[in-house]
C-alpha cells in the first residue's frame, strides 16, 4: 500500500493538472500628457474612458504569457488631460490542463490574477503625474471572456464552417 502511494504521489511523471503563477512583470507603460503644462489650468472635471484587453499565448508546451491591458483616456473638454497605457504580463505554468479547460483559464483565471498588479502600476504612474490617482474598478474577466466568445460565434456563423470555433483573440486566414 505505501509504495502504491507512493507511484501515485510521488511520481515526477504524474498526469495530475497543476498551475502555477511563475512569474509577473510590466510588458508595457506609457504615459502621455500632450496638453500639459496648460492643461492644469483648466477648471472643468475631467472625463475618463477605459478599455480592458486580454491576450495569451503559448510559449513552450506547458508554458503560457497572459497579459491584461488597459487603457485610460482622461480629457478635460476636447484636451486629453493623460493617457496611460499599460501591459502587465504573467508567465503562467500548465500543466495536464484538459484542451477544453486551458483557453478559459488563460482568458479568466491568469488576467484575474494579473489585475491587481496593473491596477497598482497604473495608479502609481497616474500618481507621478502629480494628478489625483485613478484606480481602476474591479473587472468581471469571465464577462468579458464570454462576451469574446458570443462575438466570435456571431463573425464565424457568415463564414464557411470548418468545424472549429476559434479561441479569442484569434482570426480566420
Amino acid at each position: 500500500m505505501a509504495d502504491q502511494n507512493q507511484n501515485s504521489h510521488g511520481n515526477e511523471d504524474s498526469q495530475d493538472p497543476s498551475f502555477s503563477l511563475q512569474r509577473t512583470y510590466v510588458k508595457d507603460l506609457s504615459l502621455e500628457m500632450p496638453n500639459a503644462p496648460q492643461i492644469f489650468l483648466e477648471q472643468e472635471s475631467p472625463t475618463v474612458e477605459v478599455s480592458i484587453n486580454v491576450g495569451g499565448q503559448r510559449l513552450a508546451e506547458t508554458v503560457y504569457e497572459a497579459t491584461v491591458t488597459a487603457t485610460v483616456t482622461t480629457r478635460v473638454g476636447d484636451k486629453v488631460l493623460y493617457l496611460v497605457e499599460a501591459t502587465q504580463a504573467g508567465i503562467f505554468e500548465a500543466a495536464n490542463i484538459p484542451a477544453d479547460q486551458l483557453d478559459p483559464l488563460i482568458g479568466i483565471v491568469c488576467p484575474t490574477m494579473l489585475y491587481p498588479y496593473l491596477r497598482a502600476n497604473m495608479a502609481d504612474a497616474i500618481t507621478r503625474t502629480s494628478l489625483p490617482p485613478l484606480h481602476l474598478a474591479e473587472v468581471n474577466f469571465q464577462g468579458l471572456y464570454e462576451q469574446r466568445i458570443a462575438q466570435l460565434a456571431e463573425e464565424q456563423k457568415g463564414q464557411p464552417d470548418s468545424g472549429l470555433i476559434l479561441p479569442p483573440g484569434m482570426t480566420r486566414q
